[in-house]
């Protein structure tokens, strides 16, 4: 199975223990057949549940990325996208076939094309030496709808991601 690109942090045996502050995602990888991952995010545990499957664990408010590829004798089958905020306890929440419970969807798209974009737009923000997972949540849910109408996105800046720190240490 592929790493992941943030190995897991420890986290104190309480969170761990309470397991409905954690998020938890599932994901399978055989090679060639169905390849998911974690891109970008911060899990803070992990578990191999078999040889193909792997279970990560996210705190509460917490951002990744998720890409889905899988592919038959004819070639790709599916390539998707997803970018989730995971859920605080009490929150609304969409539910995911592989996320459990659920969590808000800032962004989600499919077909090689558009995930492309995503990657790119993912890569751009790194190269500004800037944590994808702390990027601005109002920035996922823009590339999303400019994805979804077939219009180029504006690029995240750092103006903007200071903008959004201020705005988080704020509560807003």
């Amino acid at each position: 199975m592929s790493p992941i690109r943030s190995e897991p942090h420890e986290v104190d045996a309480q969170t761990i223990g309470r397991e409905g502050n954690l998020t938890f995602v599932d994901l399978t990888w055989k090679e060639g057949q169905i390849e998911q991952w974690v891109r970008f995010g911060h899990p803070v545990c992990e578990e191999r549940i078999d040889h193909h499957r792997r279970r990560f664990g996210f705190a509460p408010g917490a951002v990744f990325g998720v890409n889905r590829w899988a592919a038959n004798a004819y070639g790709t089958v599916l390539s998707r996208f997803d970018i989730l905020r995971t859920a605080r306890p009490g929150s609304p929440m969409q539910t995911l076939p592989y996320l459990r419970p659920g969590g808000t969807l800032l962004l989600s798209t499919h077909g090689w094309p558009k995930v492309e974009r995503v990657l790119q737009a993912i890569d751009a923000i790194e190269a500004l030496g800037i944590d994808p997972a702390d990027a601005s949540p109002d920035y996922w849910r823009h590339l999303h709808n400019r994805l979804a109408t077939a219009q180029p996105a504006h690029p995240y800046t750092r103006l903007q991601h200071r903008a959004w720190l201020k705005r988080r240490s704020l509560g807003l």
